[in-house]
């Protein structure tokens, strides 16, 4: 298992990108309309992974930010913050999930341009405006 394990964080990019041009062509020469459920699947999974943290002793971002800073224990007022990001990304997450559902009964026209290009604009656009509350949140509690 950890033979496996070192092999993916090696080629886990190859692998991804391989397995990203698979569903892409697998889309493009057969039409499968199942393939439009992959946005609502993953945007389910990743906000399973992050609702499902809030129950653990470390939240997906306490986690991020604790490597981040070094590995060492986090600040309380850090704790904090990222336990109320998670719960924001939660709701993100979610109504990105939502979005992903509807565009399944819109045409395939909406459901290319909301899931290959306007949900990645959001997401970037909710990371850009974290990264500012969070330059702003450390040169405040001095962190």
């Amino acid at each position: 298992m950890k033979k496996l394990r070192n092999i993916f964080q090696k080629f886990g990019f190859v692998f991804s990108t391989l397995f990203t041009f698979f569903v892409i062509a697998l889309f493009y020469f057969t039409g499968l309309r199942e393939l439009k459920l992959y946005p609502v699947i993953m945007n389910f999974c990743i906000f399973l992974i992050f609702f499902s943290s809030l129950f653990d002793k470390e939240t997906v971002i306490q986690k991020f930010a604790r490597i981040s800073e070094g590995g060492g224990e986090l600040h309380p007022k850090t704790k904090a913050y990222t336990k109320n990001l998670t719960y924001i990304w939660c709701i993100y997450l979610l109504i990105q999930f939502f979005a992903s559902v509807a565009t399944l009964f819109l045409s395939d026209k909406i459901w290319m341009i909301f899931n290959g290009c306007v949900s990645y604009i959001l997401l970037g656009l909710f990371f850009a405006i974290e990264y500012i509350v969070r330059i702003r949140f450390k040169k405040k509690h001095n962190l």
